[in-house]
């Protein structure tokens, strides 16, 4: 049997950075002799993550374009550069029959270089606003897999596929009980549970409301598992009690999706993907602060097929809690809520990106 090499890039948050990981898990499974090799920011948590899964994974010095005037903009053309020449000196010498990316900047000289070099390749654009990045390299790249209908608005229609967003393994397993996930946490079965998720780095706003309101919470019967990412843990840990539990990672996110009623999230492309497979009602509060403001435009998506609710972080102290207390007292339109959000699942997403990949080695 051929021994398949694969190069995969995705980097800077989870976001890129897990569907990358599930694709080569399922890489791994449909050619079992193949090699994987991951390419990411040398400065971005793809070099921790990446390892902690299994695979090796090069840096290469990139990062992205700041919205504000910085001093550290004077040195894009010189990262640009020298990204573009070692991603060829990687190719060069791994020599990949396939290379997959799965969006942030980190991919964009390996896929730019790879489909220059008439390797085949694949991007994979998690969100209902496609990044600059993926705008770039639709150009060259052989195919594009999307989680949206109506991506012909930004990518050349003949290259798309609609496969969905690739979610990690775990999520893909059978739940655990509710009572035995809330026992892990430590958490009592008697009150409704909030599980609070500021995306994979944490979010200082969503973490100042949770923390100003625990008392509120606290009178509404309310408890809470509330990830308030790693930089935030040390600032957020004092709420540690019977009735809230801050952690600044949470990787068992099986366990911890069965033992909410409500979440708060985010409205990353790789998480609303998860939400949709648990099936739970949802308030997201979408990042302001991201390129060309995706995660609303996410958020909105879902909203409009009337599958989650919706705060902007800038009405959180005013409309949060008339939403939450909403979904606390009508079961019905949480139910509602619940059904509606998992008409929107794709579960085979990863193994449909896979399947394209395989044809396409087949064709060449």
């Amino acid at each position: 049997m051929k021994q398949n090499k694969f190069l995969l890039s995705g980097g800077g948050t989870g976001g890129h950075i897990f569907p990358a990981i599930s694709i080569a898990d399922e890489l791994c499974k449909k050619f079992p002799s193949s090699e994987i090799l991951f390419v990411g920011s040398s400065q971005r948590m793809e070099m921790q993550k990446i390892p902690e899964s299994g695979y090796r994974i090069k840096g290469i010095w990139i990062s992205g374009i700041k919205r504000k005037l910085h001093f550290s903009n004077l040195l894009i053309p010189l990262k640009i550069i020298s990204s573009l020449i070692k991603s060829f000196l990687i190719i060069n010498k791994f020599k990949p029959d396939f290379v997959i990316g799965t969006g942030g900047f980190a991919s964009g000289p390996l896929v730019f270089v790879a489909s220059k070099l008439k390797i085949p390749t694949l991007i994979q654009e998690q969100n209902s606003y496609p990044g600059l990045t993926n705008k770039i390299l639709s150009k060259t790249v052989d195919l594009i897999c999307v989680a949206y209908s109506n991506m012909d608005k930004y990518f050349p229609k003949s290259k798309i596929v609609f496969t969905g967003n690739p979610i990690r393994k775990e999520i893909r397993n059978p739940f655990k009980s509710k009572n035995e996930s809330l026992e892990q946490f430590k958490m009592g079965t008697s009150k409704k549970t909030l599980l609070v998720l500021g995306g994979s780095l944490g979010a200082q706003k969503i973490n100042n409301f949770i923390s100003n309101n625990i008392d509120l919470f606290k009178s509404m019967q309310i408890q809470i598992i509330w990830q308030c990412g790693k930089i935030y843990y040390n600032q957020y840990k004092k709420h540690n009690s019977n009735e809230v539990n801050v952690q600044p990672f949470i990787k068992d996110m099986n366990s911890v999706y069965s033992a909410a009623d409500f979440i708060v999230s985010r409205s990353g492309a790789s998480v609303i993907s998860e939400l949709c497979i648990v099936g739970k009602p949802v308030i997201f509060i979408p990042s302001p602060n991201l390129a060309e403001d995706h995660q609303t435009k996410n958020a909105l998506f879902i909203k409009q097929n009337n599958a989650a609710e919706m705060v902007e972080e800038k009405h959180l102290e005013k409309d949060f809690f008339d939403v939450l207390k909403k979904l606390v007292s009508n079961n019905e339109y949480a139910l509602k809520l619940s059904k509606k959000i998992k008409v929107l699942e794709k579960p085979n997403a990863t193994n449909e990106i896979v399947e394209l990949i395989e044809k396409a080695l087949s064709d060449v």
